[in-house]
Parts: structure tokens; sequence; C-alpha cells
């Protein structure tokens, strides 16, 4: 019988050791994966205001044809909402390697088309 629970008190304490090194494991690995993620591009115009000249805007338009047309045909601006277009811009803009300008450029584009 004390063989059993020496066996039971060993078993008990080598758990404990794996998951003090479990969770220490895991919350490194939580804090990496947090740091590596990449911050999302601001625009520093507030969403739904358009700060572009005419000119901007038709540049925009050829860079959504170029960059973005690849893949995508022009979308509804309607379809979504300002903040949800500056949500979905700031995830497709890094793919397609714009600038913060180009970026505000080709927003102000797609919200500009009248479907």
């Amino acid at each position: 019988m004390y063989q059993r629970l020496k066996e039971f008190i060993t078993f008990v304490i080598y758990q404990k050791r794996n998951m003090k090194k479990l969770i220490a494991a895991a919350s490194f690995t939580a804090i990496l994966l947090v740091s590596c993620t990449p911050k999302a591009a601001t625009s520093s115009a507030a969403p739904g205001t358009s700060t572009s000249t005419a000119e901007q805007i038709a540049q925009g338009k050829t860079i959504f044809e170029n960059s973005c047309g690849r893949c995508h045909k022009l979308p509804d601006p309607a379809s979504h909402n300002p903040v949800q277009w500056v949500g979905i811009m700031n995830s497709m803009a890094p793919k397609a390697k714009l600038t913060d300008e180009q970026h505000q450029w080709v927003y102000d584009y797609i919200v500009s088309v009248k479907k």
C-alpha cells in the first residue's frame, strides 16, 4: 500500500512539473505569435472621407486595375460601409504592396464609383 501511495505521489509531482512546462511553453508561444503579427496599416483620413483629387482617384483606378484587378473585379461600393472598406483595404493592401498614399487613392476610387 505504501509503495502504491509513493508511486502515486511521484506521478502527481511529475505531472505538475510537466504542466508547469506546458503552461510556460504555451505562454511563450502566445507572446511570440502576438509580437510577430503585422500591425494593421492606418489611414490618415477618417473612414468615409475623401481627401484625394480627381487625378489621384484616376491613379487609384489605375492602381486598382494593375494590382487588385488581377484577382478581383471592381466591387460594389454599397456592399460595405466605410469602416468595413477600411478593414478590407488594410488586409489587402500589403498583398498588393501598396504605399499608404496608394492605399488611400484606391480606397477613394472604390468608394467614388457609382454602380
